[in-house]
């Protein structure tokens, strides 16, 4: 009986040793460090970040760890937040990223704008701050993000689902992933989502990687119902429909993926085939 008790203990802790990383704040000449924070979870994370918890909380926010960098009066804040995983790392990142930041090879990706480094790497999102202007204290928060970069585990490639959207028109940048409710459905989840502008146009378009044929067939069936109306057939598989939210859509599905479209008239639909077609094919 001890011994299947010790089994079971292994089997229930095992994989949290596994999957969780043990954070060693990496050291920074001149300044000491500061780690009296708590290690925040999905419990306490609105006594840090408030009104902004929840949209951490539906990307699978699992912790955070805090600490402070201070000489003399600069200071500069170190925010480790680990996800679920890379996907939900990446949207969270992606819902505060500005396609006029400044660039950096950071992790997967990272951006410097106002005092702010943050990027993400494997399950992590990272944000590092200071409001002084010194270019010393700024400097020194550079190389406290590589550091970080160098200590996080992970590979630093983007979501493979990013290469499947078509690279004419695509706006750099502005891929984001919306976990939930997507274009205000909540019969549409996990979406990749990429915009693009062709010639006077400008459309978005979602992925979504359904996890069965079968589940992405009820996907297309439930959302071409919810619009009430007979939806026009622009070939097999796929619809122009006129969603009451969001205008005309056009709407295309194979095996287990799904691409929606939105943006274009309803005499647009060979170019949205064009689109649709490359990402299914």
């Amino acid at each position: 009986m001890k011994s299947k008790i010790l089994t079971f203990l292994l089997i229930s802790v095992f994989p949290a040793l596994t999957t969780a990383q043990d954070i060693v704040f990496p050291a920074l000449s001149g300044f000491r460090i500061k780690t009296s924070y708590p290690v925040y979870t999905p419990d306490n994370l609105w006594d840090f970040i408030n009104g902004a918890a929840d949209t951490y909380l539906s990307y699978g926010f699992v912790d955070l760890h805090v600490a402070e960098y201070k000489k003399l009066k600069d200071v500069i804040k170190l925010e480790l937040y680990r996800h679920s995983d890379n996907i939900n790392a990446f949207g969270v990142y992606s819902s505060e990223r500005s396609p006029s930041f400044t660039f950096r090879e950071l992790g997967s990706q990272g951006y410097v704008a106002d005092g702010a480094i943050n990027f993400f790497k494997g399950n992590y999102y990272v944000k590092i701050k200071t409001y002084s202007k010194k270019a010393k204290t700024l400097q020194a928060a550079e190389l406290l993000a590589s550091r970080v970069e160098a200590m996080l585990e992970g590979g630093n490639g983007m979501p493979a689902m990013l290469s499947k959207f078509p690279g004419e028109g695509r706006k750099l940048n502005e891929e984001t992933y919306i976990n939930e409710n997507v274009l205000g459905h909540s019969f549409l989840s996990n979406a990749f989502k990429a915009l693009y502008e062709v010639g006077p146009d400008n459309f978005s378009i979602f992925i979504i990687q359904c996890s069965s044929p079968e589940a992405g067939t009820k996907t297309v069936n439930t959302y071409v119902a919810s619009t009430g109306i007979d939806p026009v057939s622009s070939g097999e598989g796929k619809y122009v429909l006129s969603d009451g939210y969001n205008g005309t859509i056009f709407l295309a599905g194979k095996d287990d993926r799904i691409v929606i479209i939105s943006g274009l008239a309803k005499d647009q639909a060979d170019l949205a085939d064009k689109y649709a077609s490359e990402i299914l094919e």
